[in-house]
């Protein structure tokens, strides 16, 4: 079963994500972390981004594993790396990139495969797994998720003002529904969930009741035809 997660940054998408995979003990996989991976890469090898084919190249030979939460580039764990607010940046701008874009995606499928997963991005249930048998597109607030970034970053030690989280949340935005390559939106299929107003375990309960719902719907479907 594939179930998938997309929605702007900060809208919770993330946690919720990693958490019902726990919940329903499916795999998680991370694809912005994918993205940031071949950010953090380019940073790495000092590649100019709009040089789009030696990006590419680097998404190409780049190899991405996961192994619970921890996320390598060739073997070397780069979870806390790819955090960084400058590989943030740089991924927004990779991630326009058609032809990582492509490459990535097809890692994506290549990973789901044969396994009950929750995966989560941008474009998960419209591109990368059109039929998913579950879809789920979480948004807020543009200053609640703002809020929840400068948490973040301050847990990090790193201090931004509300104000430029604002600009970048709005900046990030613009690029991702804009670009004309996966542009971010919500599938039609998908159930919208706005989370502002929401505790992550209030978001985690909703999305597993659905998940169990099609799930016992499938199973009847089966034992019917049984």
């Amino acid at each position: 079963m594939i179930v998938t997660i997309d929605g702007p940054a900060g809208s919770g998408k993330s946690t919720a994500a990693c958490g019902l995979a726990e919940r329903l003990h499916f795999h998680f996989l991370d694809t912005g972390a994918m993205y940031r991976v071949v950010g953090w890469t380019c940073l790495q090898q000092e590649i100019e981004l709009d040089n789009h084919k030696q990006v590419a190249e680097a998404a190409r030979h780049v190899v991405i594993t996961f192994s619970g939460k921890q996320v390598f580039a060739n073997g070397q764990d780069v979870t806390e790396f790819i955090r960084q607010e400058d590989v943030s940046r740089v991924s927004s701008v990779v991630a326009m990139n058609p032809d990582v874009r492509n490459e990535l995606e097809k890692q994506q499928r290549h990973l789901a495969i044969g396994l009950d997963i929750v995966t989560e991005g941008r474009d998960q249930g419209t591109v990368v797994f059109p039929n998913a048998d579950c879809k789920f597109f979480l948004t807020a607030d543009p200053h609640e998720r703002a809020v929840r970034r400068q948490a973040e970053l301050q847990t990090k030690g790193t201090n931004v003002a509300i104000e430029e989280i604002v600009q970048q949340i709005h900046d990030r935005d613009e690029r991702d529904a804009n670009r004309k390559i996966s542009p971010l939106r919500r599938a039609d299929d998908a159930v919208l969930v706005e989370t502002s107003r929401m505790t992550p375990e209030e978001v985690l309960t909703m999305l597993e009741s659905v998940v169990d719902a099609k799930r016992t719907k499938e199973s009847r479907g089966i034992s019917d035809r049984a």
